[in-house]
């Protein structure tokens, strides 16, 4: 929409409410009802007004009044000398008013009828669009996930298709993690460290604990920094930097790391 304010004051609203649009023409509105807040509103604000006018209009004369109305032109021929012409043409009018009267009242329940129909009916539509948007919303994250993941994938394929640059390091489970392992990507040469978390097989770590990659520089643990297992994990992950390393390592560590690494809670280690 290009611009929200001329088509509110188009009057398309007011046609909608009336239902003297095509059936295209309300589809637009009710979409347009469902995505800005502003069209929802003002909707709801000309079914107000006209709902709020139909029971202004609605007033019953009273008892009282009628009375004193019809009493006033039934009038007995003898008390006022008008033709006999002349009285059943009052008469007429009488009945005339009676029945628009009578007409008017159906009118007015009708409308009021037709408003809670219609009002039903916009919000069965408002539903049945938030049902479909939800719909097209989760598709589009499934879409934009697996476009991630192979984009991930794709990403992750040069570090195997290229083994002159890096070097691939498997690092096996320990006692603590026999089923573990995790692959490592080192290039001495650009000095970045990179763990492949798709092919990542670790038990999940808890929230108050990170798993801590070392390199073990001349029999000396460096940290590399710390990373989650998660099962919805994809793609490499770029660690800290370092020049040379004879080993790297695996451990779990309070969440945040740790400045030396636990050794009873070793999960993997491989040697390049």
């Amino acid at each position: 929409m290009k611009d929200l304010n001329t088509y509110l004051k188009s009057g398309i609203l007011e046609q909608y409410i009336l239902g003297d649009l095509s059936k295209e023409e309300m589809l637009e509105v009710e979409k347009y009802a469902a995505v800005y807040p502003e069209v929802r509103q003002e909707l709801e604000e000309i079914e107000n007004a006209l709902q709020k006018y139909a029971e202004k209009n609605a007033i019953e004369p009273s008892e009282r009044n009628r009375s004193r109305i019809i009493d006033t032109l039934q009038i007995e021929d003898t008390k006022i000398d008008v033709p006999v012409v002349s009285i059943q043409r009052t008469s007429g009018d009488i009945k005339f008013y009676k029945y628009a009267f009578a007409a008017s009242l159906v009118l007015l329940f009708i409308s009021i009828v037709l408003l809670i129909n219609l009002n039903s009916k916009l919000k069965e539509s408002y539903n049945q669009i938030a049902v479909l948007e939800s719909g097209n919303q989760k598709f589009s994250n499934q879409v934009n996930y697996m476009e991630r993941k192979l984009s991930e994938t794709k990403n992750t394929l040069q570090y195997y298709q290229n083994p002159a640059s890096y070097k691939l390091i498997t690092l096996k489970g320990s006692d603590k993690a026999p089923e573990a392992s995790i692959i490592v990507a080192f290039n001495p040469d650009r000095e970045e460290v990179m763990i492949d978390m798709s092919n990542l097989k670790i038990p999940l770590n808890d929230k108050e604990h990170q798993y801590q990659l070392w390199a073990i520089v001349d029999g000396k643990p460096v940290d590399l920094g710390v990373f989650d297992s998660e099962s919805a994990a994809i793609g490499m992950k770029k660690m800290k930097s370092v020049k040379s390393a004879q080993a790297f390592a695996v451990t779990l560590e309070p969440r945040g790391g740790s400045v030396n690494p636990s050794l009873e809670q070793m999960m993997a280690i491989g040697n390049i």
